[in-house]
């Protein structure tokens, strides 16, 4: 599995879960809104945060009955790693600095 078969928001969600270290859904969900000056719904967030899961990017706990966690795993860190490396080859943050 790669990142490319990732859409670009479900790479953004890993990318502010990887930030964390247990973020709930709503703490993802206010930082991506923040980042992208945009309203997040929870139609479009869980079921992207469920595809990560289902991937193995992802693990989900539960913090109560109500609430849920997320934490990268370290699948989801070396795709992240490799992403980076794969970007730098082009010069990406060169370039857009």
């Amino acid at each position: 599995m790669y990142l490319f078969e990732l859409s670009g928001f479900q790479r953004d969600l890993l990318y502010v879960i990887a930030g964390f270290d247990r973020p709930s859904g709503q703490d993802v969900k206010e930082e991506l809104e923040g980042y992208l000056d945009e309203e997040i719904n929870h139609g479009r967030l869980y079921p992207n945060l469920d595809v990560l899961v289902q991937k193995g990017y992802v693990e989900k706990g539960e913090i109560d009955r109500r609430t849920n966690y997320y934490r990268i795993t370290d699948e989801g860190r070396e795709q992240l790693r490799e992403r980076r490396e794969w970007e730098s080859q082009y010069g990406v943050a060169e370039k857009a600095a």
